[in-house]
């Protein structure tokens, strides 16, 4: 029983792991497509989304097979548990991912609308959170996943200063005030992706050492 469930865990981490790769580039392309104005490459993170959400489905079956064929304990259950939380978050990731595509495509066609200079950092860090967070799954690595929840205020900070010089713009250009808007749209989406890193890196936390720090300040 023991070399089955090995087996098993060894294929789920193995499926887990390309969600991650496929949810990673979907991040890196729609953030590219919205920096370049790229509708091309838009198009193809929104028709890639129903890959990601296929394999989502499949990884939650494997885990709940898992459970209720070898009812594992102890390193074992908190990993498999683990994996369906993160499992759901690489989803909702994609579905970000897809979102800023789908923002890129109605700013190429709207009116010229500049994007803030902080949108560029901001996305940076936010990819890097998410590239941190795998790399925290793959080495089974709590420091790293608690640098990465440090990180996320960072973001956080991005994204109020974005707000705030989005609603000074439609002040001044009232004219591009939907424009400016998908834009304010964009920077929350990103927002949202770091925090679903923030929670991945938590759930890597648990999964190795067993402590829930979801309702605790970055260490």
């Amino acid at each position: 029983m023991t070399h089955h469930i090995e087996r098993q865990i060894e294929h789920l981490k193995e499926r887990i792991l390309r969600v991650g790769t496929l949810v990673e580039e979907a991040i890196s392309k729609s953030i590219t497509a919205l920096i370049n104005r790229d509708t091309n490459l838009a198009q193809r993170v929104m028709a890639n989304d129903g890959e990601i959400d296929r394999m989502e489905v499949e990884v939650e079956e494997e885990c709940l097979k898992i459970l209720a064929l070898y009812q594992p304990v102890a390193a074992d259950l908190r990993f498999v548990v683990s994996v369906l939380k993160i499992n759901n978050d690489l989803e909702r990731m994609g579905d970000l991912a897809r979102n800023i595509a789908k923002r890129v495509a109605q700013l190429t066609a709207g009116e010229p609308c500049e994007l803030p200079p902080e949108i560029r950092t901001m996305a940076m860090q936010a990819q890097d959170m998410v590239k941190e967070c795998l790399d925290a799954v793959v080495k089974g690595d709590p420091l790293l996943a608690r640098q990465v929840r440090e990180e996320d205020d960072a973001v956080d900070e991005a994204r109020q200063k974005i707000r705030r010089r989005v609603i000074q713009e439609i002040k001044a250009n009232p004219e591009n005030v939907e424009s400016l808007l998908r834009v304010n749209s964009v920077s929350k989406h990103i927002e949202r992706i770091a925090d679903m890193a923030t929670n991945i890196a938590e759930d890597v936390i648990y999964m190795v050492q067993g402590d829930i720090v979801r309702h605790r300040s970055s260490d």
